[in-house]
């Protein structure tokens, strides 16, 4: 059984067996996610403040379990990603949709992209140490910054 398979983050266990579907604002990007759908992790990393305005909430698949139906995907790199990732949005309303390590076989899709209902939970936080100065994050017991959070596939 390959890491996709058994968890896309190992020790944070609970995966949601459900298929899901999701799109973009406009409708010009749709998605259908054919496989285990990760819970949603929330990203406090500078790009995704910058790329989202706020933190982002990403929820994860396989890449192959991910169908994407659409001409308006485009990608641009991440410049500062320590991942080598790159970022998927639609060109015709800017949604930004996903974000795609270069190393791993995992890609992670913006949870508020997910068509409801989702069935997925808030499970951790990445790079909570870049978060704003405005978000105070919340005393939620979640997992911070640990190997469990950070390293999605390795």
């Amino acid at each position: 059984m390959d890491r996709a398979a058994e968890g896309l983050l190992p020790g944070l266990g609970r995966m949601s067996d459900a298929r899901a579907r999701g799109r973009c604002l406009c409708g010009a990007v749709r998605y259908e996610v054919r496989g285990p759908l990760r819970d949603v992790v929330v990203c406090h990393c500078v790009e995704c403040k910058r790329w989202n305005g706020t933190a982002g909430a990403y929820a994860a698949t396989a890449r192959n379990a991910l169908v994407v139906t659409g001409e308006a995907l485009r990608w641009i790199g991440s410049p500062e990603s320590d991942r080598g990732a790159k970022r998927g949005f639609c060109v015709e309303c800017g949604s930004s949709l996903f974000w795609d390590p270069r190393d791993g076989v995992a890609i992670s899709i913006a949870a508020g992209t997910l068509d409801r209902p989702t069935g997925l939970r808030t499970v951790g936080h990445w790079y909570s140490r870049q978060a704003g100065d405005y978000d105070e994050l919340p005393d939620d017991g979640l997992p911070r910054d640990d190997a469990r959070v950070t390293a999605v596939t390795s």
